[in-house]
């Protein structure tokens, strides 16, 4: 009996992350239910922008959840391809105005009137991909930079133009910077947990460095750990300044979703900086601290950085 639940089981979850047709679904409703179900903290931000653009945000979120849990959720490699290469062919519908699926159906306004790339929808599956194909495992500084771009870069370039605020190549150098500053500070404080997946996106030459071997099995008890995370965080902390920096030249309405997001990941990395990066437990917010956070970074991004509640 247990063998057959896990096996019906695997069929379903393999059934929600395959681009099936939208047989009668209300697109928008699909997409903002899969935004609501993850709890992300996305969800407060995307609250701040009209409605249209409201629906593209939760259709973008929704496409980039169904992807990343193809890369996480335990399934065989090879299902894991097909899964990833459906996706692809269903960018290339929505770009030819014929998406099949309900995720695809409530991008398609977003595409039409926002000109959203078509070539970062591709990178993000990319980066996807390079989770799906194996677990990472101590990456050279250049591998791991342009898992960022993939994952999270993509991310951000899409939802510039989504918000409102895209003005060119300015755009651009907000939306890359905070891009690495949000992934970075969520792989030093994700490490424990990446580590029971038998990931390690921690740097090859960091590793080295401090004297820690690329195993995922031992790295927690290594005592070089929290300076190594204190490096990342210093990563993290420059492309913060670098996006605060690309501030100035944008309209501050539209941008106030990534500004929100912005406040929220940089009192994160206050909080793990202020127990000395020990990876365990993982660093967690409260509320009340995270709105006081995205209120610091609405009203006055230039401030000092926000301090840790």
């Amino acid at each position: 009996m247990l063998q057959r639940i896990e096996i019906e089981d695997t069929a379903a979850l393999i059934a929600r992350l395959t681009p099936a047709p939208a047989a009668g679904q209300d697109a928008a409703a699909a997409a903002a239910a899969i935004t609501r179900a993850a709890g992300s903290s996305f969800g407060p931000g995307m609250r701040a922008l009209p409605a249209p653009r409201r629906r593209g945000m939760w259709a973008l979120y929704a496409f980039s959840r169904v992807i990343d849990d193809i890369a996480d959720e335990p399934m065989p490699a090879e299902t894991r391809r097909q899964l990833l290469a459906a996706w692809r062919a269903e960018i290339e519908a929505l770009y030819a105005g014929d998406p099949a699926s309900a995720i695809g159906q409530a991008l398609l306004p977003a595409v039409r009137d926002y000109a959203l790339p078509q070539a970062e929808f591709l990178m993000l599956i990319e980066g996807m991909e390079m989770d799906a194909e194996g677990p990472i495992v101590a990456p050279t500084m250049s591998e791991l930079r342009g898992y960022t771009r993939r994952v999270a870069g993509a991310v951000g370039l899409i939802s510039m133009r989504i918000f409102g605020a895209w003005r060119g190549a300015l755009s651009a150098r907000f939306a890359l910077a905070l891009a690495d500053a949000l992934q970075l500070t969520n792989i030093l404080r994700d490490v424990a947990e990446d580590t029971m997946r038998g990931r390690l996106y921690l740097p090859a030459e960091m590793l080295a460095r401090h004297n820690i071997a690329p195993d995922p099995a031992t790295v927690l008890q290594a005592p070089a750990l929290p300076d190594l995370l204190g490096e990342i965080g210093q990563l993290a902390r420059a492309e913060f300044d670098a996006a605060r920096a690309a501030i100035p030249g944008h309209p501050r309405v539209p941008l106030v979703p990534a500004l929100m997001m912005m406040g929220v990941y940089e009192a994160t990395l206050n909080a793990a900086q202020n127990r000395g990066f020990r990876p365990e437990p993982r660093v967690s917010l409260s509320k009340g601290a995270k709105l006081r956070a995205a209120l610091t970074a609405i009203l006055d991004p230039a401030a000092h950085r926000p301090a840790a509640g």
